[in-house]
């Protein structure tokens, strides 16, 4: 079994802090009560964006060149969601709605699972300066039933229109550009065209965050 390294809270970056030096906007989207996925709040209002150091330094750079090239600004919707946050989000409505979502394959990650929970995943989305969102071929966190790229409009690989893959390819590009620039790896997720992360064999060698691993200001539920 592989050995595991802790995140400790001062190797995740504070997303909301550099906002206006990088062009990029945050919108946590499960602070809210509006997300589109589980239609009701996880996190606490006052919540924060964090990411972990080496992919916050590619989303950085990458919605610098974006904004210099396209002026254009990126929209950060999620970074680290600890493992409680997973769990809550299992017990939401929605979840127990579509109790097949957690059926294998899962259409959603088991507490603990994947890159988020590691701070080493982000969500992404793109703007004008007007606020104008920009058209991705569906909304972000659109759920598909059949996630493959022929029937999940988020697939990458999904048959779109050129305005859309034209969309695309400047979040792409900006986002792969700037991890190679920093000679740091970057997996843009296939089924979801706003998820891009540190690849598995980066991520699968540390432990995922708790709460209990975090002081209160950068926890993301609320603190009793």
């Amino acid at each position: 079994m592989q050995n595991t390294s802790n995140i400790a809270p001062e190797d995740l970056t504070c997303m909301n802090m550099h906002s206006d030096t990088h062009h990029y906007r945050v919108e946590l989207a499960y602070a809210r009560e509006d997300n589109l996925l589980f239609e009701e709040r996880i996190y606490r209002k006052d919540a924060q964006l964090w990411l972990h150091k080496d992919l916050a330094k590619i989303v950085q750079k990458a919605a610098l060149m974006c904004f210099k090239k396209h002026g254009l600004r990126f929209i950060l919707y999620d970074g680290l969601r600890t493992i409680e946050t997973q769990e809550a989000m299992m017990h939401t409505q929605r979840v127990r709605d579509n109790p097949h979502w957690l059926r294998e394959p899962r259409l959603l990650s088991s507490p603990g699972g994947g890159g988020h929970p590691r701070g080493m995943a982000i969500d992404i989305g793109l703007e004008t300066l007007e606020g104008e969102l920009l058209n991705m071929g569906c909304a972000f966190d659109y759920l598909a039933e059949n996630p493959s790229a022929e029937h999940n409009p988020a697939h990458r690989n999904y048959k779109h229109t050129d305005d859309i893959r034209k969309n695309r390819y400047i979040l792409d590009s900006h986002m792969e550009n700037a991890a190679q620039a920093l000679e740091i790896p970057l997996f843009p997720l296939p089924e979801e065209w706003w998820d891009f992360r540190l690849p598995p064999i980066i991520y699968g060698k540390y432990t995922p965050v708790s709460e209990h691993d975090l002081p209160d200001d950068m926890r993301l539920l609320a603190t009793k």
